[in-house]
């Protein structure tokens, strides 16, 4: 006797693309009517790039130099 178990998504897994979107802008449009979303400027982007640039570079090292094979 052999049982079938189709695993089905759960949450956002099983909705559409366009649920996701709609939903995710509900959130959006709340938080900046709450005033807790955050409002990027020129500079504050700017930094934000420069850090996550020094992040994935430190990363990839930290990688390199754990086993010596090179892969992540």
């Amino acid at each position: 006797m052999q049982k079938t178990h189709t695993q089905r998504g759960r949450g956002f897994a099983s909705m559409s693309a366009e649920e996701r979107r709609r939903i995710a802008t509900m959130g959006g449009k709340a938080a900046h009517a709450q005033g807790s979303a955050h409002k990027w400027d020129s500079a504050s982007a700017a930094i934000a790039g420069k850090k996550g640039g020094r992040i994935s570079r430190r990363r990839s090292k930290w990688a390199i130099s754990q086993d010596g094979s090179g892969q992540v």
